[in-house]
């Protein structure tokens, strides 16, 4: 007696859903420009540690992502409490040491989600939460750093520019 194949999800694969690295949505080239689909989009982002996949997880919907840069975006920095508000809704405290600049245009990018995947995933800063992350750094000797939880903490080099 054979067993019927057990139906599953079928395998992911991308649909032309693509998150740029400013943020922004398109599909098969066309912008996303409808906001409640966008922050839709943004909330439900996931990362697939077993399939090292993004996907955009919508109800029993849930489709491959392709991702320029980053998946998730830091929306506001609490300096008092070290941390951080992602695009998808969660909260992560601020690894200092992880700060570095993007490649393409110098914006803020931090290491999140360490649990997921070694080394961590990264994060985008938006403006506001850039700005407000650099309104609060200080000099201190010959480095410059910030407080978090009455902490200085050292900025890495690769960020002072």
């Amino acid at each position: 007696m054979s067993q019927a194949p057990t139906a599953g999800p079928p395998p992911l694969r991308p649909f032309g859903l693509v998150l740029h690295y400013d943020g922004s949505w398109s599909h098969e080239g066309q912008p996303i420009l409808n906001r409640r689909i966008r922050r839709a989009f943004d909330r439900g982002v996931r990362y697939l540690a077993d399939e090292e996949k993004f996907v955009v997880q919508l109800g029993r919907f849930r489709g491959e992502i392709e991702v320029e840069e980053s998946a998730f975006f830091v929306s506001e920095i609490d300096v008092g409490q070290g941390r951080l508000r992602l695009s998808d809704g969660s909260y992560e405290a601020l690894d200092v040491s992880s700060l570095s600049l993007s490649e393409r245009d110098g914006a803020l990018l931090c290491r999140i989600k360490v649990g997921l995947r070694a080394g961590g995933i990264p994060a985008r800063f938006r403006h506001a939460a850039q700005a407000e992350l650099l309104a609060r750094v200080e000099p201190m000797g010959d480095a410059y750093g910030i407080r978090l939880l009455g902490q200085w903490s050292r900025l890495p080099d690769r960020v002072v520019v």
